[in-house]
C-alpha cells in the first residue's frame, strides 16, 4: 500500500474565528489583496481585521464563476496594488480565483501557459504567493484542494490551474459565515460537499486516510443539510456541513472524484448551470449505473460493498443497502427542490457531445467502474 495525502499548511477551524484573520496575515506583508463574490461589501469584517492587524486591504469581486480573464483582470490589479498576500473571501469561485491570482503572482507569463486541456499545462515553477482561504458556503472544499477550476467560455470548457504549490497557506473556516444562506443556496453547496465525499469514498484511488474523513463527514452531511436548509440559522447544522464541506476537499485532493463530476465540467462549460445543482442532479444515477455495472463485473463486489456502505452512513440504517443510499439521495434532491438538467438548458440534442467531453475530463478517470458511451448517455438522460 502506497499513497500521499497533502493539504493547507494550517488548517483554523471555529465560530468566530474571523476575527483572527488579521493577526495570521500580518506576518506576510503590509499590502493584502482580497477577492470576493460579487458583493464585496460582506468582507467588511474581514478588512477590519486586517486593518486592526496594520495590514491594508484592495477587493476585487468576481462575478459568478471565475473564467481566465476575469482571473487575468484580477492579476493585472493584484500587481499594480503592490500586493505581498492574497485572501480569498466568499464561495469557491472567490477561493479558486485567488488561488489562481496567488499563484501567478509570482510565476511570470501569460496563464494559458499553465492551465490543463486548452493550455500549456507547464507547472508553477515557483511557490504561489502566501494566501488565506475563508470560505462563506460549505461545499467545494475548495479552501483545501491544490487546483483552482477556471471557465474558458470561448471554448465552451472549464479547465484546472494545478499545482501542489498552490494549496493555501491557511485555511480559515468560521462556520459563522455560513449562517443564514438562502435555501437553494445551502442546498447547491451542501450536495456539491455530499457528492465529492460519496465520491471520493466509492473511486479507485480511495486511501485509509480519505476513508476515514469520508467515513465520518458523510452521516453529519446527511443530518445537517436538511436542517440547515429548513432553518437556515441552525448554527451546529452550519458547523457540520462546514466540517463536510473541508473534508469533501481533503478526501478528493487526496483520493479522487467520478463520473458526476467528470460530467460537471464539460456542463458547466457549456451552460450556464451551478455546479452544485449539476452535481445534486446527476448523483443519484450515477450511483444507480455505477452499481449495474459493479454488480456484472468481475472484482465488481467490493464497489458494491463501498455503496452499501454509503447507504448506511446517509440512511442511519444498519441493514440499508445499496439501493436504498440511492433512493435515499433522490429523496434528498427532491426535498431540496434542485432542479433538473432541462432547467438550464440541457436538452437531448446536446447528449453526445457532453458524453464525449465527459469521457476525457480527469474526474471521470477515478470512477470506479469504467463506463460506456451508451451508459454515459443513459445516466445524463435520466437527469434531464
Amino acid at each position: 500500500m502506497r499513497f500521499e495525502f497533502a493539504t493547507a499548511t494550517r488548517i483554523v477551524f471555529g465560530p468566530g474565528t474571523l476575527s483572527e484573520a488579521g493577526a495570521l496575515m500580518a506576518p506576510w506583508g503590509r499590502n493584502a489583496f482580497v477577492v470576493t463574490g460579487r458583493h464585496p461589501e460582506r468582507a467588511q469584517p474581514l478588512r477590519d481585521s486586517l486593518d486592526k492587524a496594520g495590514v491594508r486591504s484592495e477587493v476585487f469581486p468576481i462575478e459568478g464563476e471565475p473564467t481566465v480573464s476575469a482571473v487575468g483582470s484580477a492579476l493585472e490589479a493584484a500587481r499594480n496594488y503592490g500586493a505581498e498576500s492574497v485572501v480569498g473571501f466568499g464561495g469557491g469561485s472567490a477561493i479558486d480565483a485567488a488561488k489562481a491570482v496567488a499563484g501567478l503572482l509570482t510565476n511570470p507569463g501569460d496563464p494559458i501557459n499553465y492551465l490543463e486541456v486548452v493550455g500549456g499545462g507547464q507547472p508553477l515553477a515557483r511557490p504561489a504567493a502566501p494566501w488565506m482561504a475563508i470560505p462563506t458556503t460549505a461545499g467545494t472544499g475548495a479552501e483545501v484542494t491544490r487546483n483552482a477550476v477556471l471557465g474558458v467560455p470561448e471554448r465552451g470548457v472549464k479547465v484546472s490551474l494545478r499545482s501542489p504549490h498552490l494549496l493555501a497557506r491557511i485555511a480559515l473556516v468560521d462556520p459563522e459565515l455560513t449562517l443564514n444562506l438562502p435555501p437553494a443556496v445551502t442546498a447547491m453547496t451542501g450536495m456539491d460537499a455530499l457528492t465529492q465525499l460519496i465520491e471520493a469514498y466509492v473511486c479507485n484511488c480511495a486511501n485509509p486516510l480519505t476513508d476515514a474523513l469520508c467515513a465520518a463527514a458523510m452521516p453529519r452531511s446527511a443530518r445537517a443539510l436538511p436542517s440547515a436548509w429548513n432553518d437556515p440559522g441552525n448554527l451546529e447544522a452550519r458547523i457540520d456541513l462546514a466540517l463536510a464541506s473541508v473534508w469533501s476537499g481533503l478526501a478528493l485532493a487526496n483520493a479522487g472524484l467520478g463520473a458526476v463530476h467528470g460530467f460537471a465540467a464539460p456542463i458547466g462549460g457549456l451552460y450556464s448551470a451551478p455546479h452544485g445543482a449539476v452535481c445534486a442532479i446527476l448523483l443519484a444515477p450515477v450511483m444507480e449505473m455505477n452499481l449495474k455495472v459493479a454488480r456484472t463485473k468481475a472484482g465488481g463486489a467490493a464497489t458494491v460493498d463501498r455503496y452499501g456502505e454509503v447507504a448506511r452512513w446517509l440512511t442511519g440504517r444498519t441493514g440499508a443497502s445499496a439501493e436504498d443510499g440511492i433512493a435515499w439521495v433522490r429523496d434528498l434532491v427532491s426535498n431540496l427542490r434542485i432542479p433538473r438538467l432541462a432547467s438550464h438548458g440541457v436538452a437531448p440534442e446536446g447528449v453526445t457531445e457532453i458524453v464525449v467531453r465527459a469521457q476525457s475530463a480527469s474526474s471521470m478517470k477515478a470512477n470506479p467502474v469504467a463506463l460506456t458511451k451508451p451508459q454515459l448517455a443513459e445516466v445524463l438522460a435520466l437527469a434531464l
